[in-house]
């Protein structure tokens, strides 16, 4: 008799989530870092100007990574079902809260005095200073972050099967563009509205507004973008799995609701 973990549709599961885990925890705690797009690829800034607020366009490192987190989403709501997109939200957002609580910890631990000088050669004078203004994130950015992302992986996995039981098995590109577009407008404007309107920095809402929407703005565009991707990977998939099995597992996932 095989064991569970000798299966392959359970060894799938574990690969996908735990690169989901990875990339989202990975893209919380880079978030921190703002880039200048145009900058960054060597452009003139576009001088964009949105509700009454312009500039260059700024995101935070995370971005790198919310698409493939996107697309992780999508691959495990097709194979496994809404069921295992919220089991999997519910444990990275745990799994976050855990991580920014050690970091917490970690930042009260005293410094040894040699260290806190050890990179003043590279231009950081104080490392604990440093240690501390990167990790240690304020609580309204935290709580906005993990509401946003809780909120925005169940409506993703929602629209997601209901597209699904409305056109059917096929147009994948459909269901996932869909669903990331639903998904990512709640979640681009409550992570703002709550870590930064709410918050202690009282954003008026002209710049709530325009910020929100060049992040949804990017967001929907790499949606876009990597349709090519989803299904490079849902090849991938049926044939590790073989056609029985895949399409076994993607009849399940229409009723794992």
């Amino acid at each position: 008799m095989k064991s569970t973990l000798s299966q392959k549709s359970t060894r799938l599961f574990v690969i996908l989530g735990g690169f989901f885990v990875t990339n989202a925890l990975v893209a919380e705690f880079i978030g921190v870092k703002i880039f200048a797009l145009e900058d960054t690829l060597g452009i003139a800034p576009m001088d964009w100007n949105l509700f009454g607020i312009s500039g260059s366009l700024m995101f935070t490192a995370g971005v790198l990574l919310w698409p493939i987190v996107f697309i992780m989403t999508d691959i495990i709501n097709e194979y496994y079902g809404q069921r295992g997109v919220r089991l999997l939200s519910y444990l990275t957002a745990g799994l976050i809260s855990y991580g920014f609580f050690m970091i917490y910890f970690a930042i009260h631990l005293a410094p040894a005095g040699w260290w806190t000088e050890v990179g003043a050669e590279q231009g950081v004078p104080n490392m604990q200073d440093a240690f501390s203004a990167i990790f240690g994130q304020s609580n309204w950015i935290i709580v906005a972050s993990l509401v946003a992302f809780l909120i925005g992986q169940l409506v993703d996995a929602l629209v997601f099967h209901r597209v699904r039981v409305i056109a059917g098995e096929g147009k994948i590109w459909l269901r996932a563009t869909l669903s990331t577009l639903v998904s990512q407008l709640i979640d681009s404007f409550v992570v703002l509205y709550i870590a930064f309107v709410l918050g202690p920095q009282q954003w008026p809402i002209n710049r709530f507004l325009a910020i929100g929407t060049v992040n949804y703005g990017y967001k929907v565009m790499m949606a876009i973008l990597l349709i090519p991707a989803l299904y490079l990977v849902h090849y991938l998939i049926d044939r590790y799995l073989g056609e029985k099995e895949a399409s076994r597992l993607r009849k399940l996932a229409v009723h794992h609701t």
